[in-house]
């Protein structure tokens, strides 16, 4: 018999990695990208597109997942304005902040974020990962060589950011979520 809390503790894990960025599903459309305008997020409770608010508090795991859907449809300065409202101590929001950055050209700001990202947590392997892909950008295709060795060091051989920064290398040109 599966006890409520080691099940818990068993599936806790796999719920942040699907939202953490770490799958190698694309994120799937909800309302937000379905319905909505630039600037405005589905209101789960309302059923209404509202603007994206400084102040806005939504919750952790959904606002990852929103990030993650809006990076992937290239609404990145729609997900800044939700990374904007969470902790950005976090690894997670300062990995997502480079991502974002790097989509839109800001290769000074997405590498400052990668960097924070990695003082952090050095086993942040999908910062690793987005870095590695900054690197094939700019053609600097050792340094991405670089990231991931380290990533494949840190356990990460058969992880998402291994297996996207591996195509990275081999196609010149950097995932899209």
């Amino acid at each position: 018999m599966i006890r409520p809390l080691a099940f818990a503790m068993t599936i806790a894990p796999l719920c942040a990695f699907a939202a953490s960025g770490l799958s190698e599903t694309p994120p799937t459309p909800t309302e937000t990208t379905i319905q909505c305008e630039d600037g405005m997020i589905y209101d789960t409770e309302t059923k209404i597109c509202k603007p994206i608010q400084q102040d806005s508090r939504i919750e952790t795991e959904r606002a990852y997942k929103l990030v993650r859907e809006l990076a992937y449809h290239d609404r990145h300065e729609d997900a800044q304005m939700i990374l904007a409202t969470m902790d950005q101590s976090d690894d997670r929001v300062l990995t997502y902040l480079g991502f974002t950055h790097r989509k839109m050209g800001n290769g000074d700001a997405a590498m400052a974020f990668y960097q924070k990202a990695l003082a952090s947590n050095p086993g942040n392997l999908l910062a690793r990962s987005y870095m590695g892909q900054f690197f094939v950008e700019s053609g600097q295709v050792e340094l991405a060589q670089a990231q991931l060795t380290e990533i494949n060091a840190r356990g990460g051989r058969e992880s998402w950011p291994a297996k996207s920064l591996r195509w990275a290398i081999a196609s010149g040109r950097g995932a899209s979520y």
